[in-house]
């Protein structure tokens, strides 16, 4: 993958590690110091990095703060096991770092917007306003198949899965554009060398802890999601791709809650429509307050 068939950022990022509760955290970060602060918290198998399109795409300058999750992207730890609450705890002290005094704005993207969700009800004081985009919780959860749950996350936990490659990163781009089919080649060649690192066998080697391939123990439980959601005190927009086949997130109990629907969009809403995304933020968060 030559570098001019990969795209070109138009705002410089910036890399730098953190220590976050015993992990070298990595995080990205756009924009002056000076400007106002934004968080992108990125969703499953991601990383911070591919926020980079949206960043582009914006009208006016912000300081933004894109961290790679435990496990994904450049923040790797040595474990056999993710524990969801870690996520939030994670959260905690990146905001104390970046913005003690002053709540924050938050914009989470699936795996991000979940927790971004819980962590806005659950210390309700550090967040002004919240973007959740397409993290609006999952299927609730049964007890009885509690048991079987975790028979399943022992038993497959006794031989930690391998992790996932690639035979090049062109075959990786491909793989990334036929599952979002409205990004370029160059968005998807981009994507590609953020997820993946060369590995030694001459493959091309995915940043994503193979720990993250077994089931959680846990069982899902959204009423508890719910119960979070409900004493959100912060401006909150929810952002849905059209095409995603998400029901009417109209109904979900976030208070003081707008929803904005984004156009020939699936999922990623990040990499198929950056720029429309770009203008619904901003749009919120220029807003003035009621």
């Amino acid at each position: 993958m030559s570098s001019g068939t990969k795209y070109q950022p138009v705002r410089t990022p910036r890399s730098c590690r953190l220590a976050v509760r015993g992990i070298d955290y990595a995080v990205t970060e756009w924009g002056d110091e000076d400007a106002p602060l934004l968080f992108f918290l990125h969703g499953f198998a991601d990383c911070g990095a591919t926020f980079q399109f949206v960043v582009d795409a914006f009208d006016n300058e912000w300081h933004v703060i894109a961290p790679d999750w435990r496990g994904m992207g450049d923040t790797q730890v040595d474990t056999e096991a993710f524990w969801f609450p870690d996520y939030l705890a994670d959260l905690d002290r990146l905001l104390e770092h970046y913005s003690p005094a002053e709540p924050v704005r938050l914009v989470g993207h699936s795996m991000g917007g979940n927790i971004a969700g819980l962590y806005a009800g659950a210390i309700p004081e550090r967040v002004n306003a919240l973007i959740n985009i397409e993290g609006f919780g999952l299927r609730d959860s049964q007890p009885a198949d509690a048991p079987a749950r975790y028979r399943d996350w022992i038993m497959r936990g006794r031989d930690l899965p391998g992790p996932i490659r690639r035979d090049n990163f062109d075959l990786l781009a491909s793989t990334i554009m036929s599952r979002n089919p409205r990004m370029s080649p160059q968005q998807a060649a981009f994507v590609a060398s953020c997820w993946a690192a060369p590995a030694a066998d001459e493959c091309v080697q995915l940043k994503l802890h193979p720990a993250h391939k077994l089931p959680n123990a846990v069982l899902y439980r959204r009423a508890e999601a719910e119960a979070c959601w409900r004493e959100i005190t912060a401006r909150v927009l929810l952002v849905g791709g059209r095409d995603s086949g998400f029901g009417p997130v109209e109904e979900l109990p976030f208070p003081r809650c707008e929803v904005a629907w984004i156009e020939e969009s699936g999922h990623m809403l990040h990499f198929e429509q950056p720029m429309a995304l770009a203008r619904v933020i901003e749009k919120f968060l220029t807003k003035p307050s009621t």
